[in-house]
């Protein structure tokens, strides 16, 4: 296995069956909760950034002179979208020194957002899916997450402030 394949599957996560977007997606959890715990937000932050840059170069390699640009094992863009919906949660855990496992009902709800916009790609989600480009294969989970991240504020917003949990 390249370099290249082994990013961009995720360490071949994304040759599992069925969907392997939500097995990637599965996949970034526990590295997101194991990088939260080695250096805090600051370290999911840095290593988010970091998959970016690998995951576009191995999609780009993967895809070069293929027809299809987003090919179904490349997951390595679930990782990085599923780690910026899982800021809304470590950056409060990091900021309010709370253990990041105890707001676990914000990992879920990252999770299932995360997923219910990359599926769907509303709006801007979209238009970067039709990109066509490693760039735009990434960048549709990007916005996704960040679209995953707002809805689990505003779930934490209302949990918390409206329902007083």
């Amino acid at each position: 296995m390249t370099l290249a394949r082994l990013i961009g599957t995720v360490g071949g996560v994304g040759y599992l069956r069925p969907a392997p977007g939500t097995w990637g997606s599965l996949a970034a959890l526990p590295l997101a909760l194991a990088l939260h715990l080695l250096g805090g937000f600051p370290l999911l932050a840095v290593a988010t950034v970091a998959v970016l840059v690998a995951g576009t170069w191995a999609t780009g390699v993967m895809t070069a002179r293929q027809d299809d640009h987003d090919p179904s094992e490349i997951v390595i863009d679930e990782v990085a979208g599923q780690f910026i919906a899982i800021w809304a949660v470590s950056y409060p855990a990091w900021a309010h020194d709370i253990a990041v496992t105890a707001l676990w009902p914000g990992w879920i709800a990252a999770f299932l957002l995360f997923r219910l916009f990359d599926i769907t790609k509303p709006g801007p989600i979209g238009w970067a899916d039709r990109r066509g480009d490693p760039f735009g294969v990434m960048l549709d989970d990007v916005i996704a997450g960040a679209f995953a991240a707002v809805g689990v504020l505003i779930l934490a917003g209302i949990a918390h402030g409206v329902l007083g949990l």
